[in-house]
């Protein structure tokens, strides 16, 4: 894995074996960025990584001027993983360890600008990220949530979907509130 832009373009991060995740491939991440770059300027951006697994996603964000990301994931091999490597790239990503279904049911009104969400394709509520973050109120009105999920899940029907790019096996379906 590698940071595709900004002030870390080009650094590797190799994440231990202990760490049980499946990273968004570069060539999907790389797509996924320039979209997103296109639409809406990344700096000084509130993002909430859920089922962060390695950091990959939160590192882009930040290395691209998020203000502050939030990665959240159940493993504490990858919250200790994701709180070095920050430290090591000097970016302002912070981790919490948490199941992001409990993590997102407990959240108050926040505003985020982006929410990534990558759970496990096999997961069997991938079908309710949308409906959970979008009812809570936790994306800004302009905000997006994007979703990365296998070929298995189809959101097409999902009222508040804008677009849906698919990278291989990588599909990204993103929402708008």
């Amino acid at each position: 894995m590698r940071i595709i832009g900004g002030k870390c373009k080009g650094r590797r991060i190799v994440a231990p074996k202990s760490i049980k995740a499946r990273p968004t491939t570069d060539f999907a991440k790389e797509g996924l960025f320039n979209i997103l770059c296109n639409i809406s300027s990344i700096e000084n951006k509130e993002v909430l990584d859920l089922f962060a697994g390695t950091g990959n996603v939160s590192f882009e964000f930040a290395s691209r001027g998020a203000n502050n990301v939030l990665s959240i994931d159940q493993q504490m091999s990858s919250i200790r993983f994701i709180s070095e490597k920050a430290k090591e790239l000097e970016l302002s990503v912070s981790s919490k360890r948490f199941d992001a279904f409990k993590f997102i049911s407990k959240l108050s009104p926040h505003s985020f600008d982006f929410i990534f969400a990558d759970p496990p394709y096999s997961n069997s509520k991938i079908k309710l990220i949308p409906e959970i973050i979008l009812s809570k109120s936790i994306l800004n009105d302009d905000g997006l949530l994007i979703l990365e999920h296998g070929n298995e899940n189809d959101f097409s029907n999902h009222p508040n979907l804008i677009d849906k790019r698919t990278y291989s096996r990588v599909n990204f379906s993103f929402f708008k509130p």
